[in-house]
C-alpha cells in the first residue's frame, strides 16, 4: 500500500511540473497542494514542505495571495512535525512579506499576528526568545493597535514573558487552562506545548553558589561550586500534557560574567550531560588580579539542550566574593659600605624592601641610633607615598662611632596597607665597634 501511495505522489508531482510548464498555473498549484497532503499521510514532511512551497509560489505568481499565505502556513506545519523549527521560522517570515497584498484589513491584521507569533515560538524553542520578541515588536507597527493589544496570541506571548520575568509558573498554568482558545492547528499546538515545556523547565531549575572560603586575598584562587538542581523537572517531564519524552539534557555552553578584576582560571568541559532529578555540581576556579570595591561573579548564562533539539538559556544569580588585598610586609636591612672604625666616619646603607604582594602606603621611616653612634651626614627620617610590590628604597648615613661596644640600631616603620589598615613595626640590628 505504501509503495502504491508513493507512486501516486510521484505522478502528482510530475503532473504539477507538466502543468506549470504548460502555464496552467492554477491547476499546477492545486496538484502540488494535493501531493503535499498525500506526503503528509506518508510522514514525508520534508517533501511535503517542498510541495506546499511550490504551490504557494505558483499562487503568488497568479495573485492568489490569500491561498498562497495559507500554503506557506501548511509548509510551516510540515516543518514543525519534525522539529525543523529554523526552516519553519524562515517560512513564516517569508509569508509575512505577502500579507500587505491582502485586500481585507481584518485578514492583514490577523495574519500579521498569527505568523509573527509562530515565528516568535520558533525562535523561543531554539534559544533566542529575545530575537523573537524584537521581531514581533517590529511587526506590531503594521497592525491596528487595538487589535494587537486585545489579540489572544499577543496575550499568550505576554504571559510567557511575565512567567520568566516574575519567576511564576501560574502564567504557564493559565495558558494550559486556556489552550483551546488560541485556535492553533495540531502541529502549531505541539510547538506551543514545547514553548511551555521550556518555560516550565526554566522555572523548575534551581541553582546556588558556594565558595570554599569566606575571604580571599587577591593572590588566591577562588574555588566556586555551582549546584544545578533538576529535582523538580521529573514531574514536568512526566506530565502527560506535554507529550514529551526526554532522552537527554545537556549543558552545551557556559558564559561567565565577571567584574574586571577577575578571570576564569578553569571551568567545566561542555557538553555536560545532566542526570535528571539530581543535583549536578559545576566547579570553577576564578583568579583575582587586583582589588576593586565591588567584585562580582555572575550571572552565569548556561545554554541547555533537551534531546539535542530544544534550546534555552538559563541565567543564574550573582555572587559577591569577599576579596581583600594581600597583607603588605616590609623587610629592612643595614650594610656597612666600609668597616666602621672608632672615631672614624664610615658610610652605612639602609634598605627597605617590599617583597610582598600588597602595596605599602603613606610609609614613614625613623632610624634610631644610640648616642655613641654619631650621625655625621644623611637623614634618619623618610616619608614615602607608596612602596609597591617588589620595590625598595635605599639611602646612606655617615656614622662616627664615639665609643667601642655592642649597640642596637632601631628602624621604626609605619605604613597603611591597601585596605587602610595601619601597620607599625620595629626592626632591630646589632652593631659592634671594636677597639
Amino acid at each position: 500500500m505504501g509503495k502504491d501511495q508513493r507512486l501516486v505522489v510521484e505522478k502528482q508531482i510530475l503532473k504539477a511540473k507538466q502543468l506549470y510548464r504548460a502555464k496552467q498555473f492554477k491547476k499546477a498549484g492545486k496538484t502540488y497542494h494535493l501531493a503535499g497532503n498525500l506526503l503528509l499521510k506518508l510522514n514525508d514532511y520534508e517533501k511535503a514542505k517542498v510541495c506546499f512551497m511550490n504551490s504557494a509560489k505558483i499562487f503568488t505568481e497568479i495573485g492568489r495571495f490569500d491561498t498562497s499565505i495559507e500554503l506557506f502556513r501548511q509548509s510551516g506545519e510540515a516543518c514543525l512535525w519534525v522539529n525543523n523549527f529554523r526552516d519553519a521560522n524562515s517560512i513564516y517570515k517569508e509569508a509575512l512579506n505577502l500579507i500587505p497584498k491582502l485586500k481585507s484589513e481584518g485578514n492583514r491584521n490577523s495574519n500579521y499576528v498569527i505568523f509573527s507569533v509562530l515565528s516568535y515560538m520558533c525562535s523561543y524553542v531554539k534559544g533566542t526568545p529575545n530575537e523573537g520578541l524584537e521581531f514581533l515588536k517590529k511587526i506590531s507597527k503594521k497592525v491596528d493597535n487595538e487589535f494587537f493589544k486585545e489579540n489572544q496570541l499577543i496575550k499568550l506571548v505576554s504571559e510567557i514573558t511575565l512567567a520568566l520575568r516574575d519567576n511564576e509558573s501560574k502564567y504557564v498554568k493559565k495558558i494550559k487552562d486556556n489552550i483551546g482558545n488560541y485556535k492553533f492547528r495540531e502541529a502549531e499546538l505541539k510547538l506551543l506545548k514545547l514553548v511551555l515545556l521550556i518555560t516550565h523547565t526554566k522555572l523548575s531549575i534551581t541553582t546556588s553558589f558556594k565558595l570554599d572560603k569566606e575571604t580571599y586575598t587577591t593572590n588566591e584562587i577562588l574555588n566556586l561550586d555551582l549546584t544545578f538542581n533538576t529535582k523538580h523537572l521529573v514531574e514536568i517531564i512526566n506530565n502527560s500534557f506535554y507529550q514529551f519524552e526526554l532522552n537527554q539534557f545537556n549543558i552545551t555552553k557556559i558564559l561567565i560574567n565577571l567584574s574586571d578584576n577577575l578571570a576564569t582560571n578553569n571551568k567545566p568541559s561542555v557538553p555536560l550531560l545532566l542526570d535528571i532529578g539530581e543535583e549536578t555540581h559545576l566547579r570553577f576556579k576564578i583568579k583575582p588580579h587586583f582589588q576593586v570595591d565591588n567584585s562580582s561573579i555572575g550571572p552565569m548564562v548556561l545554554t541547555c539542550e533537551l534531546n539535542n533539539d530544544l534550546i534555552f538559556q538559563y541565567e543564574t544569580q550573582s555572587i559577591t566574593p569577599n576579596l581583600v588585598s594581600p597583607p603588605a610586609t616590609l623587610t629592612a636591612s643595614i650594610r656597612n659600605l666600609r668597616p666602621p672604625l672608632l672615631d672614624k666616619t664610615s658610610p652605612l646603607e639602609i634598605t627597605i624592601e617590599n617583597q610582598s604582594e600588597g602595596e605599602a602606603l603613606d610609609l614613614k621611616l625613623d632610624v634610631e641610633f644610640p648616642e655613641q653612634l654619631k650621625v655625621m651626614r644623611g637623614t634618619t627620617n623618610k616619608q614615602i607615598y607608596s612602596l609597591r610590590s617588589n620595590e625598595d628604597i635605599k639611602w646612606e648615613i655617615n656614622l662616627k662611632p664615639l665609643e667601642a661596644g655592642d649597640y642596637v640600631i632601631k628602624i621604626f616603620i609605619n605604613f597603611m596597607d591597601p585596605d587602610q589598615n595601619k601597620i607599625e613595626e620595629i626592626k632591630e640590628f646589632p652593631f659592634s665597634i671594636k677597639l
